[in-house]
């Protein structure tokens, strides 16, 4: 069973432009020269095709551009009884227009012995030159499974996450199924039965590699409108975690969003940062294709208004909107509008009460939210105590509000919305609670309602 292992090197932090200089693109070929390859496979040694097929590959690569090639070797310098767990060498190290450095070496080795994938996959980021903006591909051929007792899966994604290895593709021949589903784990598996399928499937891998991706994004209203945009866009490395490619949409004049280059070697979530935020696991790019996916975005505009009053004596105040699921969607001062998704919400207005308002956001229309302009509450005499503002409800309950300090002075101004409310307070010398003084009061917009407390 013949497997190639892709995987890919990119730097950290992707640049959405691209550069004056293109890209190298370096590929280092790990080869699998175990003593299972020397196992029949079509009424040929396994190792006699691995090696036929890489020499007819690196043929067909050596006229690209801006490609280097590079060999690593595994289980060819000791025998398999003396099952050497260190047994890797890079053989040819990289340089453009190398295939005949790469099949002249071929012609000399002898498989023979263990297999440390692992190993291996560790020793061959070291082989790629400290150039951050290469793309560094590696392409494992192998007959088998580790055989040194470590992980190459879990080593591949720790890998995968410093961005030494990027998610690989996996192509067992002859594989049974079992065999492929322990390399899952590694990336993308394709199971070629045969010699011939082998090899369309490596060119394939090859294309993947070289060819130019790029991808389209629309986004659309409820009715599949193209009419949304300028909104940010990050596509997220769904291995690393980590931003790859950060964009404001952009739609020309005849509406057509732009056409952006992305890498295929990679796979992404794509989150389009509406509020709240679309998200878009493991997006279906065609490698080598031009790609075009739809989402649909539809928004409307939350309007926060203050009310007419001036001063205000609020100062800013905060409005929290929460999703049907009551998660909170975002916090944003009143004041201002700020374009939602459309949907239902809940919208908390951080008065003294505070209001709460369910909504409903329409594609393509603005929605006003206000309250009523606030009066104030003026406590008058100095005593220290304990006490709580609650406010009366219309069926004679009432609701707690607030506290005042603690055992601190009631000497208090305090703005509030229109409404009926109750303070209940008892100084801090009072000997019991019978001494509670209990006061009604009304609040009125823009005016002042002035409280005063006796001690008992």
């Amino acid at each position: 069973m013949l497997l190639l292992f892709l995987v890919l090197t990119f730097r950290a932090h992707a640049q959405n432009a691209p550069s004056e200089k293109p890209k190298v693109t370096r590929i280092l070929f790990l080869l699998d020269a175990s003593g299972s390859m020397m196992a029949p496979w079509e009424g040929q040694p396994r190792w006699t095709v691995a090696k036929r097929m890489l020499s007819k590959m690196v043929d067909s690569l050596n006229a690209y551009p801006n490609l280097e090639l590079g060999l690593r070797v595994y289980g060819h310098q000791f025998p398999n009884s003396e099952k050497n767990c260190q047994d890797s060498r890079l053989e040819v190290p990289f340089a453009p227009r190398n295939a005949k450095a790469i099949k002249d070496k071929l012609t000399t080795l002898k498989a023979q012995g263990n297999t440390p994938i692992t190993y291996s996959l560790e020793q061959s980021a070291n082989d790629f030159p400290t150039d951050k903006s290469s793309r560094n591909v590696l392409l494992l051929i192998t007959d088998g499974l580790e055989s040194c007792g470590a992980d190459p899966c879990k080593s591949s994604l720790a890998l995968q996450r410093k961005h030494i290895f990027l998610k690989p593709f996996i192509i067992g021949i002859g594989a049974e199924k079992d065999f492929g589903r322990q390399l899952e784990c590694l990336g993308q598996y394709y199971n070629a039965a045969e010699v011939k399928t082998f090899r369309t499937v490596m060119d394939d891998v090859i294309a993947q590699t070289l060819s130019k991706t790029t991808v389209s994004v629309n986004l659309t209203d409820a009715d599949g409108r193209s009419v949304e945009s300028n909104v940010n866009m990050t596509f997220v490395n769904n291995v690393t975690e980590q931003p790859e490619y950060n964009y404001v949409h952009y739609r020309d004049a005849q509406g057509k969003p732009d056409v952006l280059d992305i890498d295929a070697l990679q796979s992404y979530d794509l989150v389009i940062n509406t509020v709240p935020p679309v998200r878009q696991a493991n997006l279906a790019i065609k490698p080598g294709k031009a790609n075009v996916l739809t989402f649909k975005t539809p928004q409307g505009t939350l309007w926060l208004q203050n009310p007419q009053l001036t001063p205000n004596p609020y100062g800013t105040v905060q409005a929290v909107v929460r999703d049907p699921q009551r998660n909170t969607v975002g916090s944003f001062p009143c004041g201002t509008k700020q374009k939602l998704l459309a949907g239902n919400y809940e919208v908390e207005l951080l008065t003294l009460p505070r209001i709460t308002r369910r909504v409903t956001v329409k594609q393509g229309q603005e929605l006003a939210v206000t309250y009523a302009a606030p009066g104030t509450l003026n406590i008058t005499t100095d005593l220290k105590g304990y006490g709580s503002i609650y406010r009366l409800n219309d069926d004679e309950s009432q609701t707690w509000i607030y506290n005042l300090p603690d055992g601190g002075s009631s000497k208090l101004n305090l703005p509030m919305q229109p409404g009926a409310y109750r303070l209940v307070f008892r100084t801090g010398t009072s000997k019991g609670s019978k001494f509670t003084d209990v006061r009604n009061f009304s609040i009125r917009s823009g005016q002042t309602t002035s409280v005063a407390i006796f001690g008992k």
